[in-house]
């Protein structure tokens, strides 16, 4: 529900949730792989995995658009850590895939070195979105407008089945499995490599790219419509935070969260009393509305 008017802490708390995720996957993520034996931490991953399908699954039943939007969300998160970068770590150990080193420090781990791999997949999906449903998406809408014309409605007749659960999952999954390809390609030297200037270009359109998308989130009324919005805008924020990362412009603290446990806690528990809030707000709304009714 988009409007003229302006939802400013809609939108900054919607934000800040999705973004406090990102330092705080990294994170789970190494603190996992320094803290357990190799086989235990595999388990674990692909625990973490099942538990976030079975909350997006439970979240297809939960009432309230909101609730139903963080199922998803926290549910997709888990599933990415646990069943897509724990299995790629899983085979790249397997196989014994080396990581890209440079003047003696690893650059790209071995599970992101093999991602690529899967670019055919994802274009798959993405057929299918871009062929077969009408959705929100700005960005397929905007391929659906400009490859079909005036064929668009014959072509994408009708929406799939809406559950926001999923359709929130599925955003995720395939926004950072997207812009993780992306970053993939950028740093490969054989096609541009970590300080080509359009490996900067890049990180510069996305940033620019996430600035338009938050003032169109601004105007979204709906606290879960905002929160999805809010998925798409940090992925593509987090792009050149990613770059200027893998450059040493900054120090990405969240890759050595046992050296900033306070700045890590503090991140940890605003995601909480972020999600804690927004989870309340979900169920007041809903309760209004059966009272309405």
């Amino acid at each position: 529900m988009e409007t003229k008017k302006l939802y400013p802490w809609r939108t900054i708390a919607s934000f800040l949730l999705v973004l406090f995720s990102m330092p705080l996957g990294h994170a789970l993520m190494i603190i996992m792989e320094k803290t357990m034996s190799e086989g235990a931490v595999h388990v674990a991953g692909f625990m973490l995995g099942l538990v976030g399908l079975v909350m997006v699954i439970i979240g297809v039943f939960v009432k309230g658009d909101t609730r139903q939007t963080l199922w998803g969300f926290i549910g997709g998160l888990l599933f990415w850590t646990g069943w897509v970068e724990f299995l790629f770590l899983y085979y790249a150990r397997r196989y014994g895939v080396q990581p890209e080193i440079e003047n003696g420090e690893i650059v790209t781990k071995p599970e992101y070195l093999i991602m690529p791999a899967s670019f055919g997949m994802w274009v798959a999906i993405m057929v299918m979105y871009i062929f077969s449903t009408r959705n929100g998406c700005d960005f397929i809408t905007w391929i659906q407008r400009k490859c079909f014309g005036k064929k668009q409605r014959t072509i994408c007749a009708q929406p799939m089945t809406r559950h926001t659960s999923i359709v929130t999952f599925m955003e995720i999954i395939m926004m950072l499995w997207g812009l993780y390809l992306l970053l993939m390609f950028c740093y490969d030297k054989n096609f541009l490599g970590d300080h080509h200037p359009v490996t900067f270009l890049v990180g510069l359109g996305c940033f620019i790219g996430s600035l338009f998308m938050f003032k169109r989130q601004l105007h979204l009324a709906s606290w879960g419509a905002n929160i999805r919005m809010a998925i798409a805008t940090v992925i593509v924020f987090w792009t050149p935070v990613e770059i200027l990362g893998r450059i040493n412009f900054f120090n990405e603290f969240w890759v050595e969260p046992e050296k900033y446990a306070w700045q890590m806690t503090a991140i940890l528990l605003g995601f909480i009393a972020l999600g804690v809030y927004l989870w309340f707000k979900g169920k007041k709304r809903k309760t209004k509305e059966n009272q309405g009714n």
